[in-house]
């Protein structure tokens, strides 16, 4: 079977690959990339696990198939933190202890940065509605909206 060419960004950096049509998109990521940040758990777009940014919005990358990247710009939670130093949402997770486990992470901070990326009322509320699709065994949440809230009011997100 011929492979399709798939051209996008992924973190910034340019890629091109020849793919199945029926690759996935997290298991490109994951395989191809050893982008191994984006978790897949449940693997029909319940859990939230494998979400990520493409042109800015947050899709489930365990339903999305790698070809329907194709131009675009994708974001995985590897893009936030630089060598030197926790990106300010990362940070705010740790020290509102807003993980435990730490397999819905990924999602839930990619999740995070769309909410505060594009701007609107952040309130408990509002970002209990955003996290919404984003399942957490352990934590409880709280921590989480806690996290989210801190990371607000830094104000890092122009």
């Amino acid at each position: 079977m011929r492979g399709v060419t798939l051209r996008c960004t992924v973190n910034g950096f340019d890629q091109q690959d020849e793919v199945e049509a029926r690759l996935s998109l997290a298991d490109w990521l994951r395989d191809n990339l050893h982008l191994t940040g984006t978790r897949v758990g449940c693997e029909q777009g319940v859990c939230g696990s494998c979400t990520i940014l493409v042109d800015g919005l947050p899709i489930r990358s365990c339903l999305t198939l790698a070809v329907q990247v194709d131009g675009a710009d994708v974001r995985t939670v590897e893009s936030l933190a630089t060598s030197d130093d926790l990106h300010p949402m990362q940070r705010a997770f740790e020290e509102e202890s807003a993980l435990q486990c730490g397999f819905c992470t990924p999602g839930m901070l990619m999740t995070a940065i769309f909410l505060l990326e594009n701007p609107g009322p952040i309130s408990a509320e509002s970002i209990r509605e955003a996290i919404s699709g984003n399942l957490c065994r352990c934590t409880g949440y709280a921590g989480i909206v806690r996290a989210i809230l801190r990371a607000a009011r830094e104000d890092v997100w122009l």
